[in-house]
């Protein structure tokens, strides 16, 4: 292997709806341990192309450890924890809540706090697009064969005419919008609803309600701030994101992401 390797970029305009992130990364091999996978504001979806992912926990309660070559895990806000050792080469999606449902004709809640074979969603589809991916010799021509195959779901989804209720939609963008740190009263109060009728409607379509997407949401932000280039100090990090101090970010950290910030960093180089 000629060693560890990360490319990326935005999809399409039009299947940027549905899909926030497009990766493709090698890594070598390392000593045999655990990883973190933290909670975000996005689904994954993950194609192994040489591999594969084993989930030693998953976030939900009640749900087994399971092996996997191609997967979607949904929302969740405790952390999953993974087996971590052998070589992994794979492509991986930063799926929205909405692409879910164009993607796969399910709601995100039907997928949260687990982890799923992408088999169970589109049969022997998933298998072939995998086969075709690990074909390709290119990132490029990865990506570009991965377009296809998602505008041709988002086309079927389309079809299928299946959408959430705007509101919902409408609650999502504004917390979005805010890094996660409006207040729920006041989400309820621009959407026209009940707080718990907000509630209700939010995490039967999301599979979490709108304050622990809220957490979420401002916790990816932080880490993706703290992923960045120019790593910022995780006092200014939490002061951008709308943490009240260092100590809250802190906490975030071992509620969500079962591990320090400084190991968590550490984890990914």
């Amino acid at each position: 292997m000629a060693g560890d390797e990360l490319v990326w970029r935005r999809p399409p305009p039009a299947l940027r709806p549905f899909v926030d992130l497009v990766s493709g990364y090698r890594m070598s091999a390392t000593p045999p341990g655990t990883h973190q996978g933290v909670p975000g504001a996005h689904l994954t979806f993950l194609f192994c192309l040489e591999g594969d992912v084993e989930v030693l926990e998953m976030p939900g309660p009640g749900r087994g450890p399971g092996r996997f070559d191609v997967l979607v895990a949904g929302l969740h806000d405790r952390p999953a924890v993974l087996a971590q050792g052998p070589a992994q080469t794979g492509v991986q999606l930063r799926l929205t809540w909405r692409g879910a449902r164009m993607l796969f004709g399910v709601p995100a809640a039907a997928l949260a706090g687990d982890v799923v074979d992408l088999r169970a969603l589109l049969g022997a589809r998933a298998g072939r697009l995998l086969e075709r991916l690990a074909g390709e010799p290119t990132w490029a021509a990865r990506f570009a064969l991965l377009d296809g195959a998602l505008a041709r779901l988002a086309a079927a989804g389309d079809e299928r005419g299946t959408a959430p209720a705007p509101e919902v939609g409408r609650a999502w963008d504004l917390l979005v919008a805010s890094g996660g740190t409006t207040r729920i009263g006041e989400l309820a109060g621009e959407v026209g609803w009940s707080r718990r009728h907000l509630a209700n409607r939010f995490t039967a379509e999301l599979g979490v309600g709108p304050k622990a997407a809220a957490r979420v949401i401002r916790f990816e932000r932080a880490c993706d701030l703290l992923r960045s280039r120019r790593r910022p100090t995780l006092a200014d990090v939490a002061a951008t994101c709308g943490y009240a101090d260092q100590p809250h970010l802190a906490r975030d950290f071992r509620d969500l992401a079962g591990v320090t910030a400084t190991r968590w960093l550490a984890e990914r180089p």
